[in-house]
């Protein structure tokens, strides 16, 4: 049961490669991440902070233009592995992190599969924009509850 957060925001990372990251990052500022690993560090960091959270705004209105490239390229599935290797990682308990960061990373792998064939399928009936608003309201509410109860737990 302790893994659950790492697996559940790596789901996350394959609808949004940059959400978890911001959530994460916003635990880590706010002092509410364990210290003394090199992640919670860098997450905690005021420049890494705002970088990811700009990231993930743009990440957040980038996905509704025509040209955004789908979740499932090389790039994006980097982008979602690195994603769910770093937040697995953060929220899984100290001594469970390799593991966190691999279940985070592999969760991100076959949501962004899940996610995708979802998105296409409300897309052709209901469009490009509103299915990315809904998308991004199941990711970035999914995000923060994750985050609020993984903290809870410490």
């Amino acid at each position: 049961m302790a893994l659950i957060h790492s697996f559940l925001m790596g789901a996350v990372a394959g609808m949004r490669a940059m959400t978890p990251l911001a959530a994460v990052t916003n635990a880590a500022r706010s002092g509410r991440l364990p210290a003394g690993t090199a992640a919670t560090r860098l997450l905690a960091n005021r420049a890494a902070a705002a970088g990811m959270l700009a990231l993930a705004g743009g990440e957040l209105m980038g996905d509704k233009m025509k040209t955004a490239p789908d979740r499932i390229v090389p790039a994006g599935m980097a982008a979602r592995v690195a994603t769910g290797l770093i937040v697995g990682a953060a929220l899984a308990p100290r001594s469970q992190r390799g593991l966190g960061a691999a279940l985070g990373a592999g969760t991100a792998v076959a949501a962004s599969y899940l996610a995708f064939n979802l998105r296409m399928r409300a897309l052709r009936r209901y469009g490009q924009t509103p299915t990315g608003l809904a998308e991004d309201a199941i990711a970035v509410g999914s995000a923060a509850l994750i985050t609020r109860s993984a903290l809870s737990g410490r």
